[in-house]
């Protein structure tokens, strides 16, 4: 390799240091509080971004052993890949129709899609409370199964839509000529080329219905029904007095079901876009 290309490479490693440095550095941050003694945690004399008086697994003794956590993150994970998979169907389904059918009006219906999935949850859940009563769903998690589609069937059919419209008719009129149906070519021909989106859609989908707070605080309140989001706050956060420890810990656990999803199926994800819709 020579010289300036190596000067190259090392220059660009070194002027992406900054944005990897303030990527990561709210995880270091929950990281290290997670880690520390109460004692150090508030004395205002230690120095906040190193441990001093040495490392501890107490908060997340406390959080596991002395707090429904498992329970909450159960729950969280149902109702995730719940919402997420009926999203994504109902929003494969939409997307297709958007992108590949011509009818009056179909532009501003995918304009209004759009629209829809920017407006926001804290105006939406008074409404959508009296329809989780009417349905019976109050104080249960299956009212974020049947809500949580809301904002994400919008967000899916939205991104899915621009995605299928990267795909060629041709592929899918070749399918049909030779005897396929509308549905069989969708399900055979478009779908395994378009999996990049699919996991895409999927991806975000999981991480905005994992991360969600305000549904799940307004629609469950029993302790074997709400998701982890909402129990750590209430159980670590009492009036005006905040156990940070726990929540940091809290905050760190839940996040690995997002990474362990963003390692394994990032590359992927890649590879798949850029090997393109033809190939």
């Amino acid at each position: 390799m020579s010289r300036r290309k190596l000067g190259g490479k090392i220059l660009t490693h070194v002027l992406l240091a900054p944005f990897l440095i303030f990527a990561l550095f709210p995880f270091y941050h929950m990281a290290l509080t997670s880690l520390k003694t109460d004692k150090e945690l508030y004395d205002r004399q230690a120095v906040p971004l190193l441990i001093r008086q040495g490392v501890t697994l107490e908060h997340y003794a406390k959080l596991f052993w002395d707090t429904e956590f498992f329970t909450w993150t159960k729950n969280s994970l149902m109702v995730t890949l719940l919402s997420t998979a009926v999203s994504l169907v109902i929003g494969t389904i939409a997307a297709y129709a958007l992108a590949r059918f011509s009818f009056f009006g179909v532009a501003a219906f995918g304009t209004g899609i759009f629209v829809t999935y920017l407006v926001p949850t804290s105006l939406l859940f008074l409404p959508l409370a009296q329809v989780v009563n009417w349905l019976g769903l109050a104080d249960s998690k299956w009212a974020l199964v049947a809500t949580y589609p809301t904002f994400l069937v919008p967000f899916c059919t939205w991104l899915l839509m621009g995605y299928f419209k990267t795909v060629p008719k041709e592929i899918e009129e070749c399918a049909m000529v030779d005897g396929a149906t509308r549905v069989q070519a969708l399900i055979r021909i478009i779908l395994p080329i378009a999996i990049p989106g699919l996991v895409c859609a999927a991806l975000f989908a999981f991480t905005l219905s994992w991360n969600e707070f305000i549904y799940a605080l307004t629609f469950t309140s029993s302790s074997d029904q709400i998701t982890a989001s909402v129990g750590v706050t209430q159980e670590l956060i009492r009036g005006d007095i905040y156990y940070w420890g726990g929540l940091m810990a809290g905050a760190m656990v839940g996040s690995i079901p997002i990474v362990v999803l963003y390692v394994f199926f990032l590359d992927y994800y890649v590879s798949g876009l850029t090997a393109g819709a033809i190939k």
